[in-house]
């Protein structure tokens, strides 16, 4: 059974703590009174500012924050941000990422605080915003 850390989620039968995560990042522009040394250059995106990364639950609450310069990799902010998540819900067994977080940050998950990073990939002939699909090995918990 899958957890929401609401009321309302209790009501529809799940947990009162989140079990699973979703990690993503959001490049944005910084206005000009932002200092240099804290805004950088997003390549992919295009951006230069900064950069917001979060871990939601199923609902889209905010379970970790953090900001970054946008130069900054999302497998690199990632590591204090879900030790972050760990220490504050240990009830997360599953986070789902993007591609931008494959690599050896799986297996430092899995080792260093014993979650699940299922990386959800796009094909290549993917363009916009597209739902993907779970993982098939979910079952509801």
């Amino acid at each position: 059974m899958t957890g929401c850390a609401t009321a309302s989620g209790r009501r529809k039968g799940r947990l009162p703590d989140p079990t699973a995560a979703i990690v993503d990042s959001q490049s944005v522009r910084a206005a000009a009174s932002i200092p240099r040394s804290t805004s950088g250059w997003d390549g992919g995106k295009k951006v230069g500012g900064r950069k917001r990364h979060l871990v939601v639950d199923c609902l889209g609450l905010v379970l970790a924050v953090a900001v970054s310069a946008a130069s900054v990799q999302d497998r690199d902010a990632a590591v204090p941000l879900l030790e972050q998540l760990r220490t504050r819900y240990f009830s997360v067994h599953l986070v789902w990422a993007d591609g931008g977080y494959a690599g050896r940050l799986v297996d430092w998950a899995r080792e260093e605080l014993r979650l699940t990073l299922d990386i959800v990939r796009r094909t290549d002939d993917t363009t916009g915003f597209v739902v993907l699909p779970r993982s098939g090995w979910w079952r509801e918990r």
